[in-house]
């Protein structure tokens, strides 16, 4: 599914969205800078129609795409710069099989382009609106790639703790059935051995301490970038120890030590630690 994200350039809302990891800008939003009766369409229009426009378009397409029709593009080239010359966003994309640029409709609607064009095309609109424009959208970028990262982190820990509870199943559950046994709370114990070792807390604790954020989320959710690497260390070293046969007493005390020494080495590293609070 595509989503797509708004930026607010000189207090214009304009829409990004991402398709097969490319982003494309919405254009037609660039036209409200412009003064007059012209439609967001009439000025795309009349931009297309330009030689200049033509031929960068056509050099992107050639660079970025493999099926371009360069014959077409050859034939709209030679007619740009005629006053009876007039060319849409759709003739374009089906005459061409163009991908830089395109236009829908309904939710989203509008012309939208790659952003090597859309920072063209703002080129065009006004060299101002462009500066705020690369700036913006880097912002969203940066964000972006910020969210990844923790994103990153928290799929990381949720593989490891699928193998740290796969070990607690083939070595201290030898039966499966939940109903019965009740063995599925040994589940939340060997997690709070976790839990305490980074947090000093139970997971119980600090829904009690946190009873309006423990609506919607648990105390990982709030951890560092660090708190979050060692606890990923700490479930795959638990995953081990439990198939050697450790009690929970030794296991505690190992894990302990353990992620007190990497968070001392990971909050002692300035560099990192500036990483982690971002």
């Amino acid at each position: 599914m595509i989503k797509n994200k708004i930026i607010e350039v000189q207090n214009i809302k304009v829409n990004v969205t991402n398709i097969n990891d490319n982003n494309y800008i919405c254009i037609s939003d660039f036209t409200k800078v412009k003064e007059g009766r012209s439609t967001s369409d009439d000025v795309i229009r009349n931009w297309l129609r330009n030689r200049i426009t033509l031929e960068f378009l056509g050099t992107w397409e050639s660079i970025y795409n493999p099926n371009f029709n360069s014959v077409e593009f050859d034939g709209f080239k030679n007619q740009a710069g005629l006053h009876t010359f007039t060319l849409s966003v759709s003739q374009w994309c089906e005459k061409t099989n163009a991908i830089g640029i395109y236009s829908k409709r309904g939710k989203y609607g509008g012309t939208y382009a790659h952003k090597d064009i859309a920072f063209e095309f703002a080129s065009a609109i006004s060299p101002v609106f462009k500066l705020y424009l690369i700036k913006e959208f880097e912002r969203l970028k940066t964000q972006e790639n910020q969210n990844r990262e923790w994103d990153v982190k928290r799929i990381l820990t949720k593989n490891n703790y699928l193998i740290h509870t796969d070990a607690i199943k083939n070595y201290i559950l030898p039966d499966n059935d939940y109903y019965k046994n009740k063995e599925w709370l040994k589940y939340a114990e060997e997690a709070d051995i976790l839990n305490v070792a980074i947090f000093n807390t139970t997971a119980k604790k600090w829904r009690e301490l946190n009873p309006d954020l423990a609506k919607t989320s648990n105390v990982r959710d709030y951890a560092t970038i660090n708190e979050l690497t060692v606890l990923s260390n700490l479930e795959s070293h638990n995953a081990e120890l439990i198939k050697e046969g450790k009690s929970k007493e030794d296991r505690f005390e190992i894990l302990s030590s353990i992620a007190k020494y990497q968070l001392d080495i990971l909050n002692s590293s300035k560099k990192i630690k500036l990483l982690g609070d971002v």
